[in-house]
């Protein structure tokens, strides 16, 4: 097969697999920096679904004042999420401040299906309220257990040890012979 053909294939391949492709990683954003009346608000989620009702949907708020300063501590965000494209109730959940931090607020929520979901989040407090839509896509976490690590290295670790035996057995045998000099 000739590169021509070869790399049209190839690129069909990857735009066919490029639904499959899902968020599995850090959290990331999907709301930046936006002015909300008297916040600046950023939303970060890792949007994770689960079959056991754990509420691995997470969601950080971060807000500061809109010129600067400290957000008041009586300030408190709510976030909600629901289906988009199928049927499904709405879930809430209040964020609570991250080690006390009210600029920095955490909730999470059951997200029990793959697919889109409408995210909104509601922050009310001493500066006004405000409110902030956005869309994630919710999928299953496909990190696989801590354990497993030792499983999927061990291959690579036994192939490692046959190497350096090899290259010790190598080393030994190309060892030069010593040389007498006669005086």
């Amino acid at each position: 097969m000739t590169f021509g053909r070869t790399l049209p294939l190839l690129t069909m391949l990857v735009a066919l697999a490029s639904p499959v492709l899902a968020h599995d990683g850090p959290p990331f954003p999907i709301v930046s920096d936006r002015v909300l009346g008297a916040y600046l608000v950023s939303v970060w989620t890792d949007p994770d679904t689960t079959d056991d009702g754990s509420p691995a949907g997470q969601f950080w708020v971060t807000l500061s004042r809109r010129g600067g300063g400290a957000v008041p501590d009586a300030t408190r965000a709510t976030v909600a999420i629901r289906p988009l494209g199928r049927a499904g109730s709405e879930r809430r959940a209040a964020a609570t401040p991250v080690r006390g931090d009210v600029s920095n607020q955490f909730a999470g929520l059951v997200m029990d299906h793959e697919g889109r979901f409408a995210v909104a989040v509601t922050i009310a407090g001493p500066l006004g309220d405000a409110m902030v839509d956005a869309e994630v896509d919710a999928t299953y976490d496909l990190r696989p257990p801590p354990y497993l690590l030792i499983v999927y290295l061990m291959p690579f670790v036994l192939v490692g040890l046959l190497w350096g035996r090899l290259l010790l057995r190598r080393k030994g045998r190309l060892t030069p012979a010593p040389t007498y000099r006669e005086e």
